[in-house]
């Protein structure tokens, strides 16, 4: 109790101080006794950013819901991320900067040039499939050879379950495609099944860049990355089958799912086929357990929308990304739609149109439906929204601000919030739609969750305190989905 205390006494005395009140703090100390607690004008500026009042709320608000999960199965896709600068290894591979060009399938050194040049002068991720096994090996080699190459755990899948099992209370259990060098790196509290172990690595190469970084005329208006892989295991989605097989053994209460977006790109007599055995696999998963879909970079829009129309309303949430956002609605010719791309930071109420229509066409917003998509969890640079149906889920407001503050700290490398490595970059106001009627709205950075409701649909938006000079921007998605889940709870009344 002390400790809340603490912090609702730095919160007044934060918000007052920045909101114009220099003689609030002096008047707080007269009635509030702390240890150690100065009131020199150096102190009172530290207090007087609203990085630092909404840190300060997210420690005194970002709680455990009642009912926890104890057992989570996570799959399908895994493997090995080696880690380089785009620029340095492609210089390295003797290619010359020009002009960017978006590839659905790479085939080419060249194609890989144009691609990354593409995305690195939107500051937007991808990911991409590689098509000729051969030249994807020389450059593989050449990645993982080069000097500042570093390997990380990777994979949807695999990062979300290396995520879950920093809870020690929680087990986790892994199926995908795991190589010697992948299970050496997974948390020895990660349970792979002998059937997921393979003898040979997936490796993807992430070619990363920094914001403000240079390459011929190219600028990147912010840090991001691209990532690519002639990846046949993943991209066939050959662990599916085994991983619902496992689930009657180990007896989860969440399921999380992942890998849909390795077969983007490999044609249409693939993925129809078996995107059609995808969905009879998760249809075999008992009702009673919800579902977590995580989505990724695609280009095939008729893919996208088989995914819709078919895995949507199977599962009971998903998690995404702006571009995939904007690309689902192109898919399926959803609200603004006719927009190419998103222009800076993306418009709220855009993004909350399209986030309803996603739960209209393709959810449970309306009790006669007979889908079982209750909750989405977006997110985007400067903030997130979780959008729920109404009675399906609990503890909203701290899972979205526990995603927002995982990815804040996991961006910078840290345990916990150094507001001086962090700034800001959300709306202070905004709409809750694009269109008529819509209400206005504002951040409290005090109670950093902004929540409003469209029909029987709830909006909770969050900002994020962005780091100034992110260390990794791989795997963020996976970690704020799967904090999310943690903070999450569903509620007992509604079956699925």
């Amino acid at each position: 109790m002390w400790r809340k205390a603490l912090v609702a006494a730095l919160l007044a005395l934060a918000v007052g101080y920045f909101y114009g009140s220099p003689e609030l703090p002096e008047q707080i100390l007269q009635y509030v006794s702390l240890p150690n607690f100065q009131t020199s004008s150096q102190n009172l500026n530290s207090q007087n950013s609203l990085e630092r009042v909404i840190s300060s709320a997210w420690e005194a608000l970002i709680t455990l819901p009642t009912r926890q999960w104890s057992r989570v199965a996570v799959g399908v896709n895994a493997c090995v991320d080696v880690v380089v600068s785009g620029v340095s290894l492609l210089q390295a591979l003797a290619v010359d900067p020009g002009i960017g060009q978006d590839h659905e399938v790479l085939h080419s050194k060249e194609d890989l040039k144009e691609a990354f040049i593409h995305y690195m002068g939107r500051g937007a991720a991808a990911e991409r499939f590689f098509s000729d096994r051969e030249a994807f090996q020389r450059i593989a080699r050449a990645a993982a050879e080069y000097p500042n190459a570093k390997f990380y755990v990777g994979g949807n899948a695999a990062l979300i379950a290396q995520k879950l099992a920093t809870y020690p209370d929680l087990m986790v259990l892994l199926c995908g495609p795991v190589g010697p060098k992948l299970h050496e790196m997974l948390d020895e509290q990660v349970i792979v099944p002998p059937d997921s172990l393979q003898e040979t690595d997936e490796f993807h190469l992430i070619l990363e860049y920094k914001a403000g970084e240079k390459w011929g005329s190219t600028q990147a208006p912010q840090a991001n990355r691209f990532i690519f892989s002639h990846d046949m295991s993943n991209g066939k989605m050959s662990s599916l089958e085994t991983f619902v097989a496992s689930l009657e053994e180990f007896q989860p209460e969440l399921v999380v799912l992942s890998g849909l977006h390795m077969m983007d790109g490999q044609g249409r007599e693939l993925w129809e086929e078996r995107l059609k055995e995808a969905v009879s696999a998760i249809s075999d998963i008992r009702k009673d357990i919800p579902i977590h879909l995580e989505l990724a970079s695609m280009t095939d829009k008729d893919y996208m929308n088989s995914i819709m129309q078919e895995v949507m309303p199977i599962v009971s949430s998903i998690g995404l990304n702006e571009q995939e956002l904007l690309f689902l609605s192109q898919a399926g010719e959803g609200p603004h739609s006719e927009m190419e791309a998103w222009k800076g930071i993306p418009d709220v109420g855009r993004v909350s149109d399209i986030l309803l229509w996603i739960l209209e066409q393709h959810g449970r917003s309306e009790p006669s439906s007979e889908a079982d998509l209750t909750r989405i969890h977006f997110h985007t640079l400067a903030y997130h929204i979780l959008v729920t149906v109404d009675g399906y889920w609990g503890n909203q407001v701290a899972a979205v601000m526990a995603g927002a503050r995982v990815a804040c700290n996991q961006a910078c490398g840290l345990q916990s919030v150094d507001v001086s490595k962090v700034e800001l970059r959300a709306p202070l106001e905004f709409y809750s739609s694009h269109m008529e009627p819509r209400e206005q709205l504002s951040l409290n950075p005090a109670e950093p969750v902004t929540v409003w409701r469209r029909g029987n649909v709830t909006f909770y938006f969050t900002p994020v305190l962005v780091c100034k000079r992110p260390l990794r921007t791989v795997g963020l998605g996976d970690a704020i989905s799967a904090e999310g889940l943690l903070y999450s709870e569903l509620l007992p009344q509604q079956p699925f």
